[in-house]
């Protein structure tokens, strides 16, 4: 209090009243300060909090995310294994069809031979029957070959070596019987 008075004293009242007026201006002035300050701070505190809650958003999407992607790979790692898989029967059985195919063919191409065969050896008995002779013999084998042979238009050289075959087989057994 005693500034106050020596102020009192050695100024006057007027410049008493400019010093309460700076004073309550300044005081004024500081709690305008203070509420935009502390106005700013809660701003910056919301804005902190709203980053917690964004951050901590983002890191549970993207944990999310994670797991999805591991699924998603875990998911695509079954596929690829069951593709493979499939892929290494559809060797197998293609190996094994192609191994019956081979098999199929052969059997066809023996049983057709063996019909072709068989129906040569059938029609060149039929050719043969009534021979009764080894001339007779010697004749037909020789019309059947003019008629059969390759060069003909007609000719057909299977036929020509069952003939053959047939012809040796009776001539053997028309010697065999001429000698005993």
């Amino acid at each position: 209090m005693d500034s106050i008075k020596k102020i009192q004293e050695s100024r006057d009242l007027d410049e008493l009243n400019k010093l309460k007026v700076w004073f309550f201006k300044e005081n004024v002035r500081l709690k305008t300060l203070e509420s935009e300050l502390k106005k700013k701070e809660d701003e910056l505190s919301e804005k902190q909090e709203q980053f917690r809650r964004e951050a901590s958003e983002t890191k549970r999407r993207l944990d999310r995310e994670r797991k999805r992607l591991k699924n998603d790979e875990e998911f695509f790692e079954k596929k690829l294994d069951i593709l493979r898989n499939g892929f290494a029967q559809l060797d197998i059985e293609r190996t094994k069809i192609k191994n019956e195919k081979v098999r199929l063919e052969a059997e066809r191409s023996a049983h057709i031979s063996y019909s072709r065969q068989e129906r040569s050896a059938d029609m060149a008995e039929l050719l043969f029957q009534g021979v009764n002779s080894l001339i007779a013999l010697k004749k037909r084998y020789r019309d059947l070959l003019k008629i059969f042979h390759p060069d003909n238009t007609g000719g057909d050289h299977n036929m020509v070596l069952t003939i053959n075959k047939l012809y040796d087989e009776i001539k053997s057994d028309y010697e065999i019987g001429r000698r005993a």
